[in-house]
């Protein structure tokens, strides 16, 4: 399913005394974000007049937080992105919990979790039975977000309870 905001990562400190904010990312790297001209904080949307890289993190400066203490009210908060200035082709983990998951024209269940391995993700798929299919072209044959529909190919062993 469709998000309409997709959190981005966490507002963890301040930085400086004019209101920028350190940001914890919880996609895949810290230059996401800089990619964005407005996020939505604690359920208001802010322009973002900067936003640049440190390390892991990123320094984000964004309009009407303008001092130390403004920014210190922030810290906790996720930074949320808006969907519609997202790329259709991405797709986030948290748009594929509920998908339903087709193996062979048949419903095996749907999407329960998305596992973060080093590798690749893993999908935890629950229906009759629970599956554990690794996120690669392989395995993934097509995903519907429309349809909310996932097609794969199951080899022995994906079964959680196979031997």
């Amino acid at each position: 399913m469709k998000l309409q905001f997709v959190e981005a990562g966490e507002i963890v400190t301040t930085h400086g005394v004019r209101g920028e904010m350190k940001v914890l990312p919880w996609v895949d790297g810290p230059e996401i974000l800089c990619e964005f001209d407005r996020v939505r904080i604690a359920g208001r949307e802010y322009n973002v007049e900067s936003c640049r890289i440190q390390k892991s993190c990123n320094l984000l400066k964004v309009e009407g937080i303008d001092t130390m203490e403004a920014a210190q009210a922030m810290r906790g908060k996720t930074v949320e992105l808006y969907r519609e200035d997202i790329d259709d082709e991405v797709i986030f983990a948290a748009e594929l919990i509920g998908v339903e998951v087709y193996a062979d024209g048949e419903n095996i269940g749907k999407i329960v979790e998305v596992l973060d391995y080093p590798g690749n993700s893993v999908y935890v798929v629950k229906g009759k039975y629970e599956y554990m299919i690794p996120a690669v072209k392989q395995f993934i044959l097509a995903t519907d977000m429309e349809k909310n529909e996932m097609q794969v190919k199951l080899i022995e062993g994906m079964r959680s309870d196979e031997n």
